[in-house]
C-alpha cells in the first residue's frame, strides 16, 4: 500500500479549520474527518489557539450563574433545531396536506424531537402517532420509507440537489431506485434544486503587462491529477464591505486545491492561493496553468512564481470567460448555493461560510455531474491507482 504523503497546510487554512471545530457545533473528530484531517492534528491546532488566546482563569460559577448557562443552553438548543430545520422544505410542507406532513415528521424525527416538528408543521403530535400507528399497504409503507430517505439526502445536500443527484446519492448508499421515482417523491415534497443564474464576466485586462497565449484552448479534461490547473477570482459582499476570494482548481477532479480570501483584490491575493496549491499537490514540472488576463496574474511576481516551479502559463483570450468555464460554473454554484441565501453581516462570518463549503461540502460531499455524480475527493481516491498505474 502506497503510503500517503504527508500534506502541508497555510497558517489561514488551520484558522479557518479551528474556528469550524469550535463553532460548527459538530465534535471535532467530526470535524477532522470532514476536512480529512487527523483528529490529533485537528486538536493541536484548537489547543494551540487556545494557549494563544487564554486569560487567566475564570472564577468558580455560583448556583445562581450554573443555573442561567443551562438555561442558556436549553434556548441554544432551540435555536439550533429552528436553525437547522429546513426553512423553505418546511414552509412548502406547512401547505400541504397531513399525510405529506406526517411523512416528514417520521422521516426527520431521528433527527429533531417529534414535538418540535409538529410545532412546525402545524400538526398536533396525538394526529401524527395515530397516524403512524395506522397500517399502511406495502406500496405506501415502501414510498414513505423512500421519501424519508429522499428528503434526507435533499436535506444533507443543503437543498441544492435535484433529482439526479438525489438519486447518485442513494445509488451510492446501495439503494436501487429509478431517477423517474426519485423525481415524483421530490415533486410530492415540493424538493428541487437550486437554480443558476447568469454568467458575468468582471474581468478586466487593460494593463501592459505581458500576457500569455490560450494554451489550454478549453481542454477541460486532463487524463491525470497535477496536470492541469485553473484559477479565477470572484467577490462576496458582507455588511463590512467586499471579501474577494481567489481559487485553484485541478481540471482533472474539479477539486478546490488552493483558496486564499482578502479584503484587497491584488496579486498578494492570487500569490496566497497560488501558494497553498503547490504545498498541498507539489506538483510536477510541466503543470499547464490556465487565469484569465487580469493584472493580478500578468504580474511580475506570479509569473515568477510560475516560472520558479516548471509550471506553464495559459490565460484567456480577452473578453471572453468560456476559456476558463469550469472555474466560472464553480463560482456559479457557490454563489447559487450559498452566497445569495445568506446575508454576511461580517468578513469574518463570510470567512467561515466559505472555508466551510469549499472544504467540507464542495470538495468531500457534492456529487459532481461531470464526474459520475462522485465528489471530488471520491473521484481522486477511486481514479489516482489507475493514474499511477498509466
Amino acid at each position: 500500500m502506497e503510503r500517503r504523503k504527508r500534506r502541508q497546510f497555510t497558517e489561514e487554512f488551520k484558522a479557518e479549520a479551528v474556528k469550524l471545530a469550535r463553532e460548527s457545533g459538530k465534535s471535532l473528530p467530526q470535524v477532522a474527518k470532514d476536512l480529512d484531517l487527523t483528529e490529533s492534528a485537528l486538536r493541536q491546532w484548537v489547543q494551540h489557539a487556545e494557549r494563544s488566546e487564554a486569560p487567566a482563569g475564570p472564577e468558580p460559577l455560583s448556583q445562581s450563574e450554573r443555573e442561567e448557562l443551562l438555561q442558556l443552553r436549553r434556548e441554544n438548543r432551540q435555536l439550533l433545531m429552528e436553525r437547522d430545520f429546513p426553512k423553505k422544505s418546511g414552509g412548502l410542507l406547512r401547505q400541504g396536506g397531513l399525510e405529506v406532513k406526517f411523512e416528514f415528521i417520521q422521516a426527520q424525527k431521528a433527527h429533531f424531537p417529534v414535538e418540535f416538528l409538529c410545532e412546525q408543521l402545524g400538526v398536533s403530535r396525538s394526529g401524527f402517532y395515530a397516524w403512524s400507528r395506522r397500517p399502511a399497504s406495502a406500496r405506501q409503507e415502501e414510498d414513505q420509507r423512500l421519501a424519508a430517505e429522499v428528503a434526507q439526502a435533499h436535506r444533507d445536500s443543503r437543498g441544492v440537489y435535484g433529482s439526479p443527484r438525489v438519486h447518485a446519492q442513494l445509488r451510492a448508499q446501495g439503494r436501487r431506485v429509478s431517477r423517474k421515482r426519485v423525481a415524483r417523491l421530490m415533486g410530492q415534497q415540493k424538493l428541487a434544486a437550486r437554480r443558476r443564474g447568469r454568467r458575468v464576466c468582471t474581468t478586466d485586462s487593460r494593463h501592459g503587462l505581458p500576457v500569455a497565449p490560450n494554451v489550454l484552448n478549453r481542454d477541460f479534461s486532463p487524463q491525470a491529477p497535477n496536470r492541469t490547473w485553473a484559477t479565477d477570482i470572484t467577490y462576496v459582499w458582507t455588511a463590512e464591505g467586499w471579501l474577494y476570494l481567489a481559487v485553484v482548481l485541478d481540471l482533472f477532479s474539479r477539486k478546490v486545491v488552493g483558496w486564499a480570501m482578502g479584503e484587497h483584490i491584488d496579486r498578494h491575493l492570487v500569490l496566497s492561493g497560488l501558494e497553498m496549491a503547490l504545498q498541498g499537490r507539489q506538483p510536477p514540472k510541466g503543470l499547464l496553468h490556465h487565469s484569465d488576463r487580469g493584472s493580478q496574474y500578468a504580474s511580475t511576481d506570479y509569473q515568477q512564481a510560475l516560472a520558479s516551479r516548471g509550471i506553464e502559463c495559459s490565460m484567456s483570450r480577452k473578453g471572453n470567460c468560456w476559456d476558463n468555464a469550469v472555474v466560472e460554473s464553480f463560482f456559479s454554484s457557490l454563489k447559487q448555493e450559498l452566497v445569495y441565501r445568506t446575508d454576511f453581516a461580517t468578513r469574518q462570518q463570510a470567512r467561515s461560510a466559505l472555508f466551510e463549503y469549499i472544504e467540507v461540502f464542495y470538495n468531500r460531499q457534492r456529487r459532481h455531474s461531470t464526474l459520475g455524480y462522485m465528489s471530488p475527493v471520491d473521484f481522486e481516491n477511486a481514479t489516482l491507482p489507475v493514474t499511477l498505474a498509466a
